[in-house]
């Protein structure tokens, strides 16, 4: 691998939260909104699946959205965008500059070499550490700054789930591989 393990990192998912009303009439929206998803004993909202930008909002009768699966910042805005403008366009009142909140960030990065998931579990702090390999075949580490869920795997590859800000991640790579390469458990 060249470079860090923290140029390998990779947004797979963003979920915000953003108020665009105090009320939706979610049977309203699915009968006016081509492809809108509404089964109330399934879940309690409105499913609207995007494609440009690739991702799906939630939409709740309280006014809340939920947006889900955007890759990237940029994305997360114009999928706030467009979905604020197809409301619009139905002549629903929307509050001024809607923003939204990041719930959790969702990131993959690469150590580039393989670990021993057994020796990790001895060497950490085992407060913060679930490891069960009959039930999961990586390691869960919790971590307190950031506060992030990372999972390791034996291949290298981590999941970082948990982070409000793409910086989260980072930090959490750098934390980890440091640790790691410190207690010599793994090979640079």
């Amino acid at each position: 691998m060249l470079g860090l393990p923290d140029e390998s990192l990779e947004i797979e998912n963003l979920v915000a939260s953003a108020k665009v009303n105090d009320k939706l009439d979610l049977l309203a929206l699915v009968a006016q909104i081509p492809g809108a998803e509404y089964n109330k004993q399934r879940f309690p909202g409105v499913v609207l699946r995007m494609q440009k930008p690739k991702m799906a909002a939630l939409v709740f009768g309280s006014g809340k959205i939920v947006l889900t699966g955007a890759k990237s910042i940029d994305s997360l805005d114009k999928g706030l965008e467009h979905l604020v403008g197809l409301l619009r366009d139905l002549n629903i009142q929307i509050v001024d500059n809607p923003t939204y909140c990041i719930q959790n960030i969702v990131t993959s990065a690469d150590l580039g070499s393989r670990i021993n998931l057994n020796k990790i579990a001895m060497s950490l702090n085992l407060d913060k550490i679930e490891y069960e390999p009959e039930q999961f075949p990586g390691l869960v580490y919790r971590l307190d700054d950031p506060k992030v869920v990372v999972l390791l795997f034996g291949s290298g590859k981590l999941i970082i789930t948990g982070g409000k800000v793409p910086d989260d991640a980072k930090r959490a790579v750098q934390k980890i591989y440091k640790e790691i390469s410190d207690l010599k458990l793994i090979c640079s």
